[in-house]
């Protein structure tokens, strides 16, 4: 017995040996192959200072370089000289003069997120998915996202031509945006709109929105609220840890809200709700579109999880990676992708979006206004015109109502409750 346990012993230590060998000789290769590619870089870096029919500075030659490798890796990372690295640092402010529109690359295409509302991106139809071909009349093939973001931003007043690429509609079109200050809030709306159903539309995750979340559900629940939606349609997202403070408000304590996951053990990190006082009996339904990135389909991600709520609209946009900025010693950075958001079952958003339990495409519901229904009974022109001048206002109190998706949203609570009132 004991020449056998020897012998298992001796096996084990012979494999444990191999084993080490093998990871030994995988690393060296890896090392073998880094130090290859850096001399061939390294060669063709010699030749261009020798042979380039211009004289060139190495500054911009590996400032060129390291642009180049970044953008290979994938539409959000980048490197970031000092100037851009210090515009990053110092644009905290909020506001700025720009269009309003959040974006990405997609496909190797400018792609917009989502347009925020009320600016003038907005207003000039701009929607989510749009691709911007040209910017004041230059193409954006091949540009990165800061160039893009620079040449959109500027002076408050002045105008940007924009020439978009609406693939759904199989339509280019030509559009002129004056830029306005762009003053970043985060709830738009929040009020009762039927049978004590609250409503709070969320723009965007920003430090105040915890905050100012739990001030609208108090003053919702003192309106007597009875079941709650979350619009999150075009909400780009924002910060992280403020997107998991709105989703921990509507799940128990100690509850994984999303999870990180990278290639180093470093990079993994789970996000644990932490709220005492959250809103866990009322019936519940989120809205998202397109329009919807980040921080909203990690919201929508994690109470579609937990069946908390009802997901309600078009499938979210798909962006769920994350950045880290590492500064480098002459004043420039780098933003890396270092890891991927999972929802609490370990599904992956990052390309993939968050799909709605109920499919709702956008749309206008028409409502018959007092005035039609008045032109509808009267044959006689001259009353027509008569009744023209004493029409009444429209009540935009009502405007909720030729919201397609938002309407679904309160039929399904609807039913809910109706459903648990005859059990």
């Amino acid at each position: 017995m004991r020449k056998i346990y020897i012998v298992i012993v001796v096996l084990s230590l012979i494999i444990f040996a191999f084993s080490s060998v093998s990871i030994c000789e995988m690393e060296k290769k890896k090392k073998d192959d880094l130090y290859r590619q850096v001399e061939l870089f390294s060669d063709t870096l010699a030749i261009i200072q020798t042979d380039y029919v211009d004289e060139t500075k190495p500054h911009d030659l590996i400032y060129g370089a390291l642009k180049g490798m970044l953008s290979s890796l994938d539409p959000h990372s980048q490197f970031m000289d000092p100037d851009t690295y210090n515009e990053l640092k110092t644009d905290t402010e909020g506001k700025f003069g720009g269009l309003g529109i959040e974006i990405t690359i997609k496909d190797g295409l400018l792609t917009v997120i989502t347009p925020i509302e009320d600016t003038p991106a907005w207003k000039a139809g701009i929607k989510a998915g749009d691709r911007i071909v040209k910017i004041n009349d230059e193409l954006t093939r091949d540009i990165t996202l800061t160039d893009a973001v620079k040449k959109m931003r500027g002076k408050p007043g002045d105008a940007v031509n924009i020439t978009i690429l609406r693939e759904s509609e199989k339509k280019i079109l030509e559009l002129k945006i004056v830029r306005d200050v762009i003053k970043i809030k985060d709830i738009k709306e929040a009020k009762i709109l039927e049978d004590g159903i609250g409503y709070i539309k969320l723009l965007e995750f920003r430090e105040n929105t915890p905050k100012d979340m739990e001030i609208a559900l108090d003053s919702l629940k003192k309106e007597n609220m009875n079941a709650f939606i979350l619009d999150l349609r075009n909400n780009p997202g924002g910060l992280l840890e403020t997107a998991v403070r709105v989703a921990e408000k509507f799940i128990p304590k100690g509850k994984m809200v999303v999870y990180t996951k990278g290639r180093r053990p470093g990079q993994n990190m789970e996000f644990i709700s932490q709220s005492q006082n959250g809103v866990l009996d009322l019936p519940m339904a989120v809205l998202i579109n397109e329009g919807s990135a980040s921080g909203s389909e990690i919201v929508a991600g994690c109470l579609k999880d937990y069946n908390r709520a009802i997901i309600i609209g078009t499938k979210s946009f798909g962006k769920g990676s994350v950045q880290t900025i590492v500064p480098l010693s002459d004043g420039s950075a780098l933003r890396l992708t270092t890891s991927k958001y999972f929802t609490p079952l370990g599904k992956e958003i990052h390309g993939k979006g968050v799909p709605p339990d109920i499919v709702v495409e956008e749309g206008k519901i028409e409502l018959a206004s007092v005035k039609d229904q008045e032109l509808e009974k009267s044959k006689d022109v001259f009353e027509q015109v008569e009744k023209k001048g004493t029409e009444q206002p429209v009540d935009k109190e009502k405007d909720y109502k030729t919201d397609n998706q938002l309407m679904r949203a309160v039929d399904v609570l609807k039913a809910i409750k109706i459903y648990k009132d005859k059990k």
